[in-house]
């Protein structure tokens, strides 16, 4: 599927990247000199604002030489680098490890985490890790009257070794939940895809309709006239044919505007007319009689309380992935029951297939799941359409119960509304 690759794109936000380092190399351009001519503090910092002053190029070069509004991972990955390697040798020249800014040595690989791959972040967490024991064994001394303090071994080595800790994890975390963004972000962008290609074929239909609708009328005239003629010039056979096919062609044209028209049989009112949840429900059912042979068992309550519903492709599109999906698992039968009081709206649809696996239960709703329990590899799914389904019918103030059905042995889906939600949609 093309929305899988979207995913495994890496890149870095240029603008976002380029502000982050100026904002770096100002802090340590006023951190070096603060300390050097603020605190009287002894270190080689005319090295040290050579070392800030090319961090200051090397973003100038960034900045104006690569076009693009977002860096591809090769180019973040060098300059993350050249970001690790800067601050590495400011570090050297003030003291190594044990110099309290040590701490931003860490920053580069976590912020990757979360836009380039896997592969990369190894990269950098490798570099970050051997830059931190490199520092921990070779540096200058901390800048005086810092290098008076005498510190304990064991403080001494357990710093590197809480960097390295903290590294792993945070990279760790910020690259799970980076890919979960990820995964959720294409789901997202598949359910806008999908509601786009619905309105564009809903207004396409609606075109098709009120142009059916609209040359009705001249197609009509164009008939009489044209079998008035065929009337008076019956007897000449130089006219008899040419108006046979006037009148064969008016008469295809007709044809070919009823097939366009949403509703042919009626002229008025064929586009977009309201519908009760009964109504919503049977439109769908209908269309998925026509292609499939499982049986399709509606069952409406007897307090049933009807009133009609701005018709929403959102819903319809939400209520059909859940019939769609019982249609998909199910044995041979799908229960669908509708209950409306004077407060709430409920649709519940079961199905008589193996339900869902207990490996995922707790994640169904998530987008791109899959069951490792699941005996048919092809029909076990990614759980991409019930997350779009869901997403749609939360958006529309439905509220959601998805479970294994204690009746009927397959999956249960519980859509409820407020009457007030739902006719205010």
């Amino acid at each position: 599927m093309e929305f899988t690759s979207n995913s495994k794109s890496s890149h870095l936000n240029k603008i976002t990247y380029v502000n982050l380092r100026w904002i770096g190399v100002i802090g340590q351009f006023i951190t070096i000199n603060v300390v050097a001519f603020l605190l009287k503090f002894e270190f080689n910092f005319l090295l040290a604002n050579i070392i800030v002053l090319a961090g200051a190029l090397s973003n100038i070069f960034l900045f104006y030489f690569f076009k693009k509004n977002q860096l591809q991972e090769k180019i973040s990955l060098t300059f993350l680098t050249l970001d690790i390697l800067q601050l590495s040798f400011l570090l050297y020249l003030t003291g190594g490890i044990i110099n309290p800014f040590s701490i931003f040595l860490i920053i580069p690989s976590i912020f990757a985490s979360s836009s380039l791959s896997i592969k990369a972040n190894i990269l950098l967490i490798i570099l970050t890790i051997s830059s931190i024991i490199l520092l921990t064994f070779y540096h200058q001394e901390l800048p005086s009257p810092l290098n008076e303090y005498i510190f304990n071994n064991y403080y001494y080595y357990s710093v590197p070794l809480a960097l390295i800790i903290a590294l792993l994890f945070l990279s760790f975390f910020a690259l799970t939940f980076g890919n979960e963004s990820k995964v959720r972000k294409d789901a997202l962008d598949k359910i806008q895809e999908v509601i786009s290609k619905e309105h564009e074929l809903v207004s396409l239909g609606g075109q098709a309709a009120a142009a059916a609708h609209s040359l009705g009328t001249p197609l009509s005239t164009i008939k009489i006239i044209s079998q008035d003629l065929y009337n008076n010039f019956k007897n000449n056979r130089d006219l008899k044919k040419d108006i046979e096919l006037l009148v064969s062609q008016v008469d295809r044209c007709n044809e070919i505007l009823k097939k366009l028209s949403l509703n042919p049989v009626v002229e008025d009112d064929f586009i977009d007319k309201n519908i009760s949840l009964y109504d919503y429900v049977k439109e769908i059912v209908n269309s998925f009689r026509e292609i499939s042979d499982k049986n399709f068992i509606i069952n409406i309550e007897q307090d049933y309380n009807s009133f009609e519903i701005s018709k929403s492709i959102e819903i319809v599109y939400g209520i059909r992935n859940f019939i769609g999906n019982a249609n998909k698992f199910s044995q041979k039968n799908i229960f669908i029951s509708i209950t409306s009081d004077s407060e709430n709206s409920i649709i519940s649809i079961e199905d008589d297939g193996s339900g869902f696996p207990k490996d995922i239960l707790a994640k169904i709703g998530e987008p791109y799941i899959k069951s490792l329990q699941s005996k048919n590899k092809s029909r076990a799914g990614l759980g991409l359409g019930i997350f779009i389904g869901k997403t749609l019918l939360e958006k529309n103030k439905a509220k959601l119960l998805m479970r294994n059905s204690e009746t009927r042995g397959g999956a249960e889906i519980k859509i409820e509304w407020s009457n007030k939600d739902l006719k205010n949609i």
